[in-house]
Parts: structure tokens; C-alpha cells; sequence
């Protein structure tokens, strides 16, 4: 593009004290980037842990279906809401206590959502798992990109890899304990999740990789000035940021959400075949994930992002139009394999853009949020007035085109 790139480039720190892509790798950089990678396996098993638990929750409170989704609502529109605090707090406080504090605010949420016996306990125990998270999340993306960028071999698709196969293991635990008390499953979890993230937090980078002026290098990104006053407007790569975390967000959760619905209610297929669906959107993220570094490597990482992109329309098109189990089956896997490396990519250019700071993470993840909770009633709606098969085409053609033009200025 003939615009400057207001992104530095791959593998390109903007601090000058951050070693160059290539630089002597050392042993405390291995013990970190090991740190971080089961701080990204941990997060993904942490949420999977109660998820597929949640009817059980819902028949302990003695609510209804559509009362718990309204509590998740509610808990969701509150870890927006921290998105805007997100570049504050870690400015004041670094990522490595903010991974500290937040594993063990989340290991307690977890705690006080199992022993929950009231639906007021429930929605607390819930915000604080949402609230928190916002936090980890940007706070290991950040100490990921930094790795990433002292390597001759870029990580981040690895490490969301590992988020994707900790979600895959928590789902499985979760369903071996299934018959096991709710409280009892989800405290034990929660002191293991809260033992791994305080030895991981011993482990990662102490010291932020940052410079003096950063926050006035991307005053314009978090809409604030040095003296605390808020602007109103609204920055390109801010926008652009925002739109790509949304886009890509609502394809992946379109794909997730509803393959089993595509196969029981448009194609009259078996629980076993829905199962079949969801797992093989989960394993093409999965597989795609583990490759996609040693792709973006070959083909480079925003070509990879954009060919990415296209693949997962057009397989949720397929996935939406044809009407045979087993092709159906495998335009989802593709589409796994399309979604994977969209957020990992995005991850990495929002640590980047925001020069050290938490600025372009905590817009990126205000958009992923906003999808969180748009997406489900959006893609509902479709699928409620026509078929399931012709929403999952429109969602993932609007929002693949979406993705494409957000991302144009930020490659």
C-alpha cells in the first residue's frame, strides 16, 4: 500500500530497548515464552470448565434457560465495558502482576459460581469471570507478541493453538465430571487454575517491554490526552482495530455456535453428526492454529490473514448451501481451518500498534466483545426467519467482507 503503515513492522518492537527480531535468545526468555504458553493453555481450559455446565447450573437455581442466558448477557456487556480500563490498569500496573492478580480474581469466580445458590451470587460469581478476563487476555497477547517478536520464528498462532487445545481438554474433563457435585468440580478447578497462573506469573517477562512517550504515541488509539481529557472522535486504526476484532469474532462464533443446528434442523442429521460438525470447526482451528506460524512464515502473515479469510466465506457458504451431511461436515473443518489464524494475526498487530501499551488491545478487544454479544441474537434472528444454512451464508459473507476491509489498512 502506498500509505504509510501506521503498524511497525513484523517482528519490529517500536522500543529502542527491545531486542531486534534475531537477537540472542535467552534462557529467560525460554522460561517465559513456556510461562506464557501454559498461561494460554490454562485460560482456554478455564472457561470450558463451566460452559458445558451451565444447564446444571441453571436447574440448581431453579431458572430458566433464558434467564441464564440473560446473566451471561449481562456478564458479557460488563467485560465491554473493561475493555475501556484495559490500557489504564496495565499501564499502572504491568502485564505480569495483572496476570498475578487476575488468575486468582478468576480462580475465585469460578469458586463462587459452583457454589452458587442464588441467582445474585451467580451473576457476581459470573462478572468477575468476565470483567477479569478482558484483563488476561491482553495482558498474555502482550507478553506473547513480545516473544513472538524476539524469535526467528514467530509464535502467536502457536500459543492461540494451545488456547484451542485447553479448551478442548476442559470441555472433556467437564464431561467426565459430569456426574460429579457442581461446587466441588468447579472449586478443585479453581485451585489448580489459581496454582498454574501464580507460577506462571514468576515465570513471564518482569518488565514491560515499553518506552517513556508511549502514551502519547497512541493518545489517539485510547481517545485520551496526557491530562486525562477524552476525545470524542474517533481514530482510523482505532476504527479499524475495532471492526476487524468484531468481523472476525462473528465468523468464528457463527461457525462454533451453530454447526450442530445447520445439521439437526436444516438437515435432519443425529446428536452424534451435530457433535461430528461442532468438533470439526474446533479441530480445523485447532490444526490451523499449530500451522499457521510456520505458514505465515512461508507466505507471510497478512497474506495468510487474507487468503484465511476467504477460505472460511467461502466454506461457510458451503457449509450453508449444501445440503449433504458428510460435505457439510467438511466445509465446517475448513472452516476452522479459515478462522484460526484471524485473531492470533490481530492479537499480534494490536500489541504492535499499540507501541508498548495495551491501547490497540483494548480496542481490539471492545470489538471481539461487541461481537460477543450482538452475534448470537443476530445470527438467531436470521436463522428463525429462514434456515439456519442461508444465516450461517449471510454471517460469514458479510463478515468475511467485513474482516477483508478492516484489515486493509492494518497490513
Amino acid at each position: 500500500m502506498s500509505a504509510p503503515d501506521p503498524i511497525p513492522p513484523e517482528g519490529v518492537m517500536p522500543s529502542t530497548a527491545t531486542p531486534a527480531l534475531g537477537a540472542r535468545w535467552t534462557a529467560r526468555d525460554r522460561r517465559a515464552t513456556a510461562a506464557i504458553a501454559v498461561q494460554f493453555a490454562v485460560n482456554g481450559a478455564f472457561f470450558a470448565s463451566f460452559l458445558p455446565r451451565l444447564p446444571e447450573l441453571r436447574d440448581k437455581l431453579g431458572v430458566s434457560t433464558g434467564a441464564i442466558g440473560a446473566l451471561l448477557t449481562v456478564a458479557s456487556a460488563i467485560g465491554l465495558v473493561s475493555s475501556a480500563l484495559v490500557r489504564p490498569i496495565i499501564a499502572r500496573f504491568g502485564t505480569r502482576l495483572v496476570l498475578f492478580a487476575g488468575g486468582l480474581i478468576l480462580a475465585a469466580g469460578l469458586a463462587l459460581v459452583g457454589q452458587a445458590g442464588s441467582w445474585a451470587t451467580a451473576l457476581i460469581g459470573l462478572i468477575g469471570l468476565f470483567l477479569v478476563d478482558v484483563f488476561v487476555d491482553v495482558a498474555m497477547n502482550m507478553q506473547g507478541s513480545w516473544l513472538s517478536a524476539r524469535r526467528h520464528h514467530p509464535i502467536m498462532n502457536r500459543l492461540h493453538g494451545l488456547w484451542s487445545a485447553g479448551s478442548v481438554i476442559g470441555g472433556l474433563v467437564s464431561a467426565r465430571l459430569a456426574h460429579t457435585s457442581l461446587a466441588l468440580h468447579l472449586g478443585v478447578t479453581a485451585v489448580v487454575l489459581a496454582v498454574l497462573s501464580s507460577l506462571v506469573a514468576t515465570q513471564v517477562l518482569a518488565v514491560d517491554e515499553t518506552h517513556a512517550d508511549a502514551a502519547d504515541d497512541v493518545a489517539d488509539t485510547a481517545g485520551a490526552t496526557r491530562a486525562g481529557h477524552r476525545r470524542m472522535g474517533v481514530s482510523p486504526l482505532q476504527a479499524s482495530l475495532f471492526a476487524a476484532g468484531m468481523t472476525a469474532v462473528l465468523v468464528e462464533m457463527t461457525a462454533i455456535g451453530w454447526a450442530a443446528f445447520r445439521i439437526t434442523d436444516d438437515l435432519n442429521g443425529s446428536a452424534a453428526t451435530a457433535g461430528v460438525a461442532y468438533v470439526a470447526v474446533v479441530g480445523g482451528m485447532t490444526v490451523g492454529r499449530f500451522a499457521g506460524d510456520h505458514l505465515a512464515q512461508r507466505w507471510g502473515s497478512d497474506r495468510l490473514m487474507q487468503g484465511s479469510a476467504v477460505l472460511a466465506m467461502a466454506a461457510l457458504m458451503a457449509a450453508g448451501f449444501i445440503g449433504v451431511q458428510v460435505v457439510t461436515v467438511i466445509a465446517f473443518a475448513a472452516a476452522g481451518l479459515g478462522i484460526a489464524t484471524l485473531t492470533p494475526r490481530l492479537y499480534d498487530l494490536a500489541a504492535r500498534a499499540g507501541k508498548g501499551s495495551a491501547a490497540g488491545l483494548g480496542v481490539l478487544t471492545a470489538g471481539i466483545r461487541t461481537a460477543s454479544i450482538l452475534a448470537p441474537a443476530s445470527v438467531a434472528a436470521v436463522a428463525s426467519a429462514t434456515s439456519v444454512g442461508l444465516a450461517l451464508a449471510l454471517a460469514g459473507v458479510v463478515a468475511g467482507v467485513g474482516f477483508l476491509a478492516a484489515t486493509r489498512s492494518l497490513s
